[in-house]
């Protein structure tokens, strides 16, 4: 009986017979994964997400499975049980069907009911959202959501730029909504107008998120003189202290307008704005559910599937390299027009507001905050900008929801 000793290690017999560009491909991702890993462990990025999105993105390329998102959700006739479904095989189907979908067909319902139908999004946003305090919004309504704006300008002329690239209208606004740092809304409103590009643009934009930890901070640096970053803010006026009945009030006040200027993003307002209600009506049992099982249930499946989209054929596709250009560059553009809106406030106010706050236009809850309030700290360690931070950070949430309707509501019919 001849036995094939090579075949018992199916991954060393397929990536031997595999294209040599494509494993050297894998080769990288499997170390861009030990990366992700190391560095969420470090604190470098966020270890919630990007552990087991570099876990995932490690294994699904030394396993040698294929993923192909694109054609999947398209419907390509070649492959029609493809269709709408994640369907992961072995790169070499003629290798005795070894790796086939009852490794991994686990995920399968996981993606189908969480991922590919914005499920997913809805149930880290009432995680987040129980972790907002809106009174810092209440408490500076008109900056706040000045920076905010300002702060969107990635978002904005990412747009006309990437239709400039070739890419039609709806999956240019999908793409300029990276800009907005928010993961999410990405998925949610790719979801809507790029069916059959949700799954890299989503990707690409988890990935930068990444960014808002190691890039902001050199960002922050090169463009504010330590002068302007060691200002320090007035403390919050205790006579203007919002109590926990109105924050209530404005939540449900700002779900349902939103909700009926922008139905389209309704699920996303709402899931925001329910956590938000829990947190302020003091209903701890809820509070607890969302805030800790929901939130980091959610953030663990999306970090997970992340990982395992992140497969080589599909990051080196030809649809996914020009995203990740236009994807740096929507949410490096978003974070100079928080500076800018920063210095806006800095002259207005005669010098006594910290430009660096604007970069917390942001979106990214609550790390451009967090980023902000450490560079400050950096120049000047008795500076507190937290509570403004915050606010602008929160604002940028809502005006990242409202753009991504307005986008949805313009384009994705």
């Amino acid at each position: 009986m001849d036995i094939n000793f090579l075949g018992i290690f199916q991954g060393v017999e397929l990536m031997m017979d595999a294209d040599p560009m494509m494993t050297v491909a894998r080769f990288s991702l499997i170390l861009v994964g030990f990366a992700l890993m190391y560095l969420g462990k470090k604190g470098v990025l966020e270890p919630l997400l990007m552990i087991p999105m570099g876990l995932g993105m490690s294994t699904i390329n030394a396993s040698m499975m294929l993923f192909d998102p694109i054609n999947m959700v398209a419907g390509n006739p070649a492959t029609p049980h493809m269709a709408k479904n994640l369907f992961l095989d072995a790169t070499e189907t003629q290798n005795m069907n070894i790796m086939t979908l009852s490794q991994i067909d686990w995920l399968q319902p996981v993606y189908t009911f969480t991922f590919s139908n914005g499920l997913v999004a809805c149930l880290v946003f009432i995680g987040i959202g129980s972790l907002l305090d809106v009174g810092f919004v209440m408490a500076r309504p008109y900056v706040s959501m000045f920076l905010a704006l300002c702060a969107e300008f990635g978002t904005i002329i990412t747009l006309p730029i990437a239709h400039a690239f070739g890419f039609p209208l709806k999956d240019a606004a999908s793409i300029a909504l990276v800009g907005g740092a928010d993961g999410p809304m990405v998925l949610f409103a790719s979801l809507k107008m790029s069916p059959s590009l949700f799954v890299p643009i989503t990707v690409v934009a988890y990935l930068y998120l990444g960014l808002a930890y190691g890039g902001f901070p050199y960002l922050i640096k090169w463009t504010i003189p330590k002068k302007l970053l060691a200002i320090q803010m007035p403390a919050t006026n205790k006579d203007r202290e919002i109590t926990s009945g109105q924050k209530l009030v404005f939540a449900a006040v700002a779900c349902v307008v939103l909700c009926f200027l922008f139905p389209v993003a309704s699920p996303l307002f709402f899931s925001l704005f329910m956590g938000i209600s829990i947190r302020e009506s003091g209903l701890k049992q809820f509070q607890h559910l969302v805030s800790e099982i929901v939130l980091y249930g959610a953030t663990l499946t999306l970090g997970l599937l992340l990982g395992i989209l992140c497969e080589a054929s599909t990051i080196l596709s030809k649809e996914v390299l020009p995203l990740l250009v236009l994807g740096v560059m929507a949410l490096l553009l978003s974070a100079i027009g928080g500076i800018i809106g920063g210095y806006i406030m800095y002259f207005i106010s005669g010098g006594k507001f910290n430009p660096a706050i604007g970069v917390a236009g942001v979106s990214c809850v609550p790390s451009t905050a967090k980023v902000v309030q450490k560079c400050v700290s950096k120049a000047n360690p008795s500076a507190i900008v937290m509570q403004y931070a915050l606010g602008v950070n929160i604002s940028g949430v809502i005006t990242t929801a409202i753009i991504a309707a307005i986008y949805i509501s313009i384009l994705g019919r």
